[in-house]
């Protein structure tokens, strides 16, 4: 096997897991948004719009930190592609997540189906798995559990899913209500989808390495 050069610098190391942690706080902002009053009307309030929007606009800066380091540094800890790659997975969650409270308050909606705080529920796991999984790229070890759990939690996500939309085309809804939280369950999906790119990058990562 080539010897690898890989340099003991953390930083890298330090802003995936500061970037998984701008997830928590976008996923904790969107359960106060959305979870913790879904089904039982919704106070969209621009307050919490806009932490969210702070939050995403934090985890950008955290994003070109990463890009300015890999284009800056000589040796990096794994494949720069890698690295790019896994940046903007996670910044896809925080945009998707964000995107979701935007529209919520953007459609003044007051009410979504009770089953919206399951989507929340997997998102606030998929983040927490995240954030504790970062740090552990520095050593490549014990990486395995986190991305077949994320991909559990991914199917239960779609299962979740798609009950809301059978729930939407069941005639309780009228048509432009079915339009608005459609639009928005399909963000929280899609940014189920995008941790489960994060994942998916972390094992193409750890398979690399190994």
């Amino acid at each position: 096997m080539p010897l690898r050069l890989r340099p003991n610098d953390p930083t890298f190391y330090d802003l995936f897991t500061e970037s998984a942690n701008h997830l928590v706080d976008g996923a904790r902002i969107l359960a106060e948004l959305l979870g913790s009053t879904a089904g039982s009307g919704l106070s969209a309030s621009h307050q919490i719009a806009a932490q969210m929007k702070d939050a995403e606009h934090a985890a950008d800066e955290t994003t070109h930190s990463i890009i300015r380091r890999v284009n800056s540094t000589f040796v990096t800890p794994f494949d720069r592609e890698d690295i790019y790659r896994l940046a903007s997975d996670l910044d896809d969650v925080m945009d998707y997540m964000e995107e979701a409270v935007d529209n919520v308050h953007l459609f003044a909606l007051e009410t979504l189906p009770a089953e919206v705080a399951e989507q929340i529920e997997v998102l606030q796991r998929m983040a927490t798995l995240t954030a504790e999984t970062m740090p552990r790229l520095r050593t490549m070890k014990d990486l395995a559990e986190y991305w077949i759990e994320v991909n559990r939690l991914e199917n239960t996500g779609d299962a979740v899913h798609r009950r809301i939309i059978a729930k939407l085309f069941s005639g309780e809804f009228d048509a432009l209500t079915v339009m608005k939280v459609k639009t928005v369950v399909d963000l929280l999906e899609a940014a189920i989808d995008a941790f489960e790119h994060v994942a998916n990058t972390v094992e193409q990562i750890a398979v690399k390495e190994s």
